[in-house]
């Protein structure tokens, strides 16, 4: 780390050391003192401290912040009718949407009824209209009351 021909010692510095220059006190003159009349007499408080010492002088009291104009308060009636009022409407609310809900339901089944209708009448046509369409147009003969038919549809 050091070269071979340094010392091993570290080299010495020279320390300068400042002192601070204090400044002159400022000269403060006091305002002149008027005499003002108090309210009303303070009074005088002493103490005794633990030691023996007396320490007398004027009592502090404390500062009462400026009053704030209070608020009127609300009357119970007035929050009763307001709490009547909001559960009167969330009744009407619901009172719509249980309406709306059954409206909707009728609605739901009356179409339902009609799609089972037109369903079931389309079978039964279906039904009459191939049961007959098989018989063919040739000679229909009815053997029990003997009755013949020729080229003749009897529905």
């Amino acid at each position: 780390m050091y070269p071979e021909n340094s010392p091993h010692i570290p080299a010495q510095r020279a320390v300068e050391v400042h002192h601070p220059t204090p400044y002159p006190p400022a000269t403060v003159t006091p305002a002149p003192l008027v005499p003002v009349q108090p309210n009303a007499v303070p009074a005088v408080a002493s103490i005794v401290l633990p030691d023996g010492r007396v320490v007398t002088g004027y009592a502090i009291n404390p500062a009462h912040p400026e009053p704030v104009a209070a608020k009127p308060a609300v009357s119970r009636a007035a929050v009763n009718v307001a709490l009547g009022g909001v559960g009167f409407l969330a009744v009407c609310g619901g009172l719509i949407l249980l309406t709306s809900f059954i409206a909707a339901l009728t609605a739901f089944i009356t179409q339902l009824i009609i799609l089972a209708a037109v369903i079931f009448g389309g079978w039964i046509a279906v039904q009459l209209f191939s049961a007959h369409g098989h018989q063919g147009r040739g000679t229909t003969v009815n053997i029990r009351k003997a009755v013949i038919k020729r080229n003749r549809f009897h529905g």
